[in-house]
C-alpha cells in the first residue's frame, strides 16, 4: 500500500495529522530551526536543480515549462527510487515546501510524480 502524500507550506503550523514530514526544498528555509520546522527528513535531492529553480523563480520560464523540465529531472533522478523504497511502509507523508505560491510549486509536481511511481 502506498503512503497518502500531502503537501504543506512550512509556514503552516505542524500537525499530528501530517504524518512523516519531509522538507523537499534544496535550501533550508530562512528563519526556521529544526525544532520549529518539525521536519523528520530533508530530501533536498528530490528538489529541482539549482538552475531550474532559479530560472523559474526569476520568471524566465512558464509554469508549464517548469513542470516539463522538473519531471524530466525526476525521471533521471536515482534518489526517487531510493526515496520510494525507504518510505513505502509509511501511512502518511507530508511534503513540506517554502515557496510562497501554493498553486505553482515543485511540491505539487513531486507529489504527482511520486504518486504515479508508487
Amino acid at each position: 500500500m502506498q503512503p497518502d502524500i500531502k503537501i504543506k507550506r512550512i509556514y503552516e503550523e505542524p500537525s499530528k495529522t501530517d504524518g512523516f514530514r519531509i522538507l523537499v526544498d534544496r535550501l533550508w528555509p530562512r528563519g526556521f530551526t529544526k525544532e520549529k520546522a518539525a521536519i523528520d527528513e530533508w530530501a533536498k535531492d528530490l528538489a529541482p536543480s539549482g538552475p531550474l529553480r532559479t530560472s523559474f523563480h526569476q520568471n524566465d520560464m512558464s509554469w508549464t515549462d517548469f513542470e516539463k523540465k522538473y519531471l524530466a529531472e525526476l525521471k533521471q533522478n536515482t534518489a526517487v527510487g531510493d526515496f520510494l523504497e525507504r518510505h513505502k511502509d509509511k501511512k502518511k507523508i507530508t511534503l513540506i515546501f517554502a515557496t510562497k505560491d501554493p498553486e505553482h510549486n515543485h511540491a505539487i509536481v513531486l507529489k504527482q510524480y511520486l504518486g504515479s511511481r508508487s
